[in-house]
C-alpha cells in the first residue's frame, strides 16, 4: 500500500486526478507524521490541524467537481516561521517578538500558495531571526537531524528540511541569506533551491537586504520546479522583484545536461578542506553528469573568500533587525546573536560600502566565469551534520557558522541561483550534498541539471523513516 507521506507533490497531484487518494487523506497523513516526529526532531513551531483539514475538505470537493484551484490544490505544505502567514503569529524564533498582533497578511510566496489551493499544516522552526547556519532558538529550542537526532538539522531553515525529509508535507518554504535552504538540505538529504535574487518576492523587506532569498525545499527537483511555477512571480509589495519568468520551470526539466559546459571546483582552488567522504560522493555525481553528456572541466572560479565583507553585511543586518529592542528584550536574545549585533552596530557607512564593493567585484568575476561555463559544481558543505546545539563543530576552531559554510554564502553575495542535491552519505549514514550554481536568471539550468541527477538515480528522493515506524 502506498504511504502518502512518501510521495512527492507531483505524485500526490497525479493521484488526486486519478482518484487514487484525496487531499483529506494526504493532509491527515502529513499531520500525523508531523505530530509523530515533533517530540524527537522538533521541526515545528505550531501545527494547524483543524484548519488544515477544513481546507483539505474544500480542496477535495473541488477535485470531485473536476475544478481544482491552481497548481497545488490539496498539497500539504509548511512555512518557515520567518515568513508572514495570515492568521498565525510569525515569531521568528524570538522571545522578543510579541505574539499579540494582527497577523492578517501573507508574505508574497505564502499568498501564492494560498491562491493555488495548497494546504498549510504548520510553521517550521528557525534560529532567532534566521541569523545562523544551525536551527536552535531561545523560543523553540533545538531542531535535530532526521538521520541522527544527536546531530543538527542545519539552518536556518532546519525545521523545513527536517519536515520534508520525514514526510511531514512534500513542500516547504524556506529563506536563505547565506546558505539557509542549502545547508539544511545537505544535512537532511533533501533538495533546495536558492533562486536568483528577486525571482521570488519578499515582503516585508529583509534587514539583511539583497542577501535574503525565499526558496523551495522539497523531495526532489521536479517538486521545486512546480513550486517555483507558483511562487516565482512578481508582487507589488517587493520593488526589487523580477518580471515573470519566460516560461514554466516544469516544462524545461526534461532538457537534460548534454552539451552543458560544467565547471567542477572540488575545493575552490584549495581554499576549503573537504572531508574525504564528501569529496568522493560529490566527484562521483559530477562524473555521472559527464556520462550524461555534460562537458565537465575541473577548474576554479576567480573567487577569494569574501567572508569579512559578508560579515559586515550580515552583522549590520542583524543589528538593524534588533535595534528597536529595549534592554530587557535584548537580554532575551540568543547570546551569539547579541554578539554579532554588537559588532554590526560598530560598522560605519564606509565599512558597509566597502563590503558592497567587494560584493560587486565578486559578482563581476562570477559573471565573466559564466561566459565560459553554464554551471559551477561544488560540495554544498565540506562536512556532514555535526552535534546538535553548538553553532560550530566542536574542535573545529571556527568562531562563527560561516567558518564551515564556505561554499554557500558567496552566492548570496552574487545573487546567483544555487541548489543542493543529495548525492550520497558518509559512513555514519549522514547525507552529503552537491551544490549547483548558474548565472543570474538561469534558475532553469540549475533545476534541469538537478532533475537529470534524480532521473539518473544519482540523487535520491528517498525519505528517512522516523524512529519506531
Amino acid at each position: 500500500m502506498t504511504e502518502l507521506t512518501d510521495l512527492t507533490a507531483v505524485r500526490l497531484l497525479d493521484g488526486y486526478r486519478k482518484g487514487e487518494w484525496s487531499p483529506v487523506e494526504a493532509t491527515r497523513a502529513a499531520l500525523e507524521r508531523a505530530e509523530a516526529i515533533q517530540p524527537e526532531v522538533n521541526a515545528f513551531v505550531r501545527l494547524t490541524g483543524e484548519d488544515a483539514l477544513a481546507r483539505a475538505r474544500e480542496s477535495e470537493e473541488r477535485w470531485r467537481r473536476g475544478e481544482p484551484r491552481g497548481l497545488l490544490d490539496g498539497v500539504p505544505v509548511t512555512v518557515k516561521d520567518i515568513l508572514l502567514q495570515r492568521g498565525a503569529p510569525t515569531l521568528r524564533g524570538s522571545k522578543a517578538v510579541d505574539p499579540a498582533g494582527r497577523w492578517d497578511e501573507d508574505a508574497p510566496s505564502v499568498a501564492r500558495l494560498r491562491e493555488h489551493g495548497a494546504v498549510f499544516i504548520g510553521k517550521t522552526t528557525t534560529p532567532e531571526f534566521g541569523w545562523k547556519g544551525v536551527t536552535d532558538s531561545p523560543l523553540n529550542g533545538v531542531t535535530r537531524n532526521p538521520y541522527d537526532p544527536s546531530r543538527t538539522a542545519g539552518g536556518s531553515s532546519g525545521g523545513s528540511a527536517a519536515a520534508v525529509a520525514l514526510g511531514a508535507g512534500p513542500l516547504s518554504l524556506g529563506t536563505d541569506g547565506g546558505g539557509s535552504v542549502r545547508i539544511p538540505a545537505s544535512f537532511c538529504g533533501i533538495f533546495a533551491l536558492k533562486p536568483t535574487y528577486g525571482r521570488v518576492p519578499l515582503y516585508p523587506a529583509s534587514a539583511f537586504g539583497t542577501l535574503a532569498h525565499v526558496g523551495p525545499m522539497t523531495r526532489d527537483a521536479a517538486d521545486s520546479a512546480l513550486l517555483m511555477d507558483v511562487i516565482g512571480h512578481p508582487d507589488s509589495r517587493d520593488w526589487s522583484a523580477l518580471a515573470p519568468p519566460p516560461g514554466a520551470y516544469t516544462e524545461g526539466l526534461a532538457g537534460g545536461v548534454r552539451g552543458l559546459r560544467v565547471a567542477y571546483s572540488p575545493s575552490l582552488g584549495g581554499q576549503v578542506a573537504v572531508r574525504p567522504e564528501v569529496a568522493t560522493a560529490v566527484r562521483r555525481a559530477v562524473e555521472r553528469l559527464a556520462e550524461l553528456g555534460a562537458y565537465v572541466t575541473e577548474t576554479d572560479p576567480d573567487l577569494t573568500d569574501p567572508v569579512e565583507a559578508f560579515h559586515t553585511l550580515w552583522f549590520s543586518g542583524a543589528a538593524r533587525v534588533t535595534e528597536h529592542l529595549g534592554p530587557h528584550q535584548r537580554e532575551l536574545l540568543d547570546p551569539g546573536l547579541r554578539e554579532i549585533c554588537d559588532q554590526g552596530a560598530r560598522y560605519s557607512a564606509l565599512d558597509y560600502l566597502a563590503a558592497v564593493d567587494v560584493r560587486m567585484d565578486l559578482g563581476r568575476r562570477m559573471g565573466r566565469f559564466h561566459d565560459t561555463y553554464d554551471l559551477l559544481l561544488t560540495p554544498t558543505l565540506p562536512i556532514t551534520a555535526f552535534e546538535a546545539g553548538p553553532e560550530v563543530p566542536k574542535g573545529s576552531g571556527h568562531r562563527r557558522w560561516t567558518g564551515w559554510t564556505p561554499f554557500t554564502y558567496p552566492f548570496n553575495m552574487t545573487q546567483q541561483p544555487a541548489a543542493s542535491v543529495p548525492v550520497g552519505a558518509d559512513g555514519d549514514g549522514l547525507p552529503i550534498g552537491l551544490q549547483l550554481v548558474a548565472a543570474r536568471h538561469r534558475d532553469d539550468l540549475v533545476l534541469r541539471a538537478a532533475h537529470a541527477l534524480y532521473e539518473a538515480g544519482v540523487a535520491s528522493a528517498g525519505r528517512v523513516r522516523p524512529s519506531g515506524s
